[in-house]
């Protein structure tokens, strides 16, 4: 039986509120076996964080606040072979492991990454949005609010 090919790794401060939906979006990609771990990496929260990653099986290591050292802590422990970046505060839309599965299927030359939409409502979340993902299909720089798929072959080189 072939093992689950990506580690979600997400790193968190203070994040309980939003941490709850973004680990709820998750499921899908649980129940089509796409998921080895899911690791929270927390730079020193004093909320439930922590507690709600445990709660939810999530690996949990924690050191000091810093996106850089905690995104480092946390694809070190990763064992797929794809890291998948989450912000505590995204949630994955309905279907996106079938956007993982031809990613990883398709002989990739680079990160994948997901759309940008927003909750809120009105013109500024939709410039914003509307700009991030002109710019990521253009230029091929996505922001990491996108949530970004890496091989861990290529995050290890960079």
């Amino acid at each position: 039986m072939a093992r689950a090919k990506v580690s979600v790794v997400i790193p968190t401060l203070n994040s309980c509120e939003e941490l709850a939906a973004c680990l709820g979006s998750l499921g899908e990609g649980l129940s089509a076996g796409l998921i080895r771990e899911v690791i929270v990496t927390d730079g020193g929260s004093e909320d439930g964080t922590l507690s709600l990653a445990e709660e939810a099986g999530a690996v949990v290591v924690s050191g000091d606040k810093s996106r850089g050292g905690q995104l480092r802590r946390g694809c070190a422990l990763a064992e797929g072979d794809w890291v998948l970046v989450l912000h505590a505060d995204t949630q994955l839309s309905s279907g996106w492991p079938d956007a993982v599965i031809d990613h990883i299927g398709g002989a990739p030359k680079g990160a994948g990454y997901f759309r940008l939409s927003f909750r809120a409502k009105g013109l500024a979340p939709r410039i914003v949005a509307g700009w991030a993902n002109l710019r990521s299909r253009l230029f091929g720089l996505p922001y990491g609010d996108q949530g970004l798929l890496v091989s861990a072959a290529d995050y290890a080189v960079a």
